[in-house]
């Protein structure tokens, strides 16, 4: 990917017909930008979180060649901000998380979390790990409050059957 060539993706809510655009960071995750613009579109169930807040993500397999190393990290992700975390099935395969089967969390498995924060006040610490960092790889650029919203829906009245997308813009 070009670092002087700006690219955009969507970030979709599905079932709520909500849309945002986000523009990649690749100045400053290069190698995460390029592993998930290569491997979109991506569409998997979302999840609201438990832990950091106001942040709504899915899972999915691993889809990098090689994983990227930690770049752009944070712990304290703000509004808009689209994180990459990648974790073994060993590390959410707790009952406590509610993943159940056939979420792909399986022990030894590796498992791609992509996140979007839609509030502030985050925190990325979690009681049975500690400090989570994630790769901050996009910026919600236009949209955001009407995503906002539809996250705090998704937070009040469920995620059952919605899904988190990603694709090209």
């Amino acid at each position: 990917m070009a670092a002087n060539q700006d690219r955009y993706l969507e970030v979709s809510l599905a079932k709520r017909g909500v849309t945002c655009t986000a523009k990649l960071l690749a100045d400053r995750a290069p190698l995460t930008c390029a592993a998930v613009w290569d491997a979109l579109p991506l569409v998997s169930d979302v999840y609201h979180a438990k832990y950091a807040r106001n942040e709504i993500y899915a899972l999915f397999p691993a889809f990098a060649e090689q994983e990227p190393p930690l770049e752009n990290p944070t712990v304290t992700p703000i509004p808009g901000d689209l994180c990459y975390f990648s974790f073994n099935g060993t590390q959410l395969g707790s009952q406590s998380y509610g993943y159940g089967t056939g979420a792909g969390v399986d022990a030894g498995t590796p498992v791609i979390d992509l996140a979007l924060f839609y509030e502030r006040n985050n925190l990325l610490l979690n009681g049975d790990v500690g400090w989570v960092p994630g790769i901050v790889w996009g910026q919600v650029v236009e949209g955001l409050d009407e995503m906002a919203a539809a996250c705090q829906d998704l937070w009040r009245n469920g995620a059952a059957g919605e899904t988190l997308g990603f694709r090209r813009a």
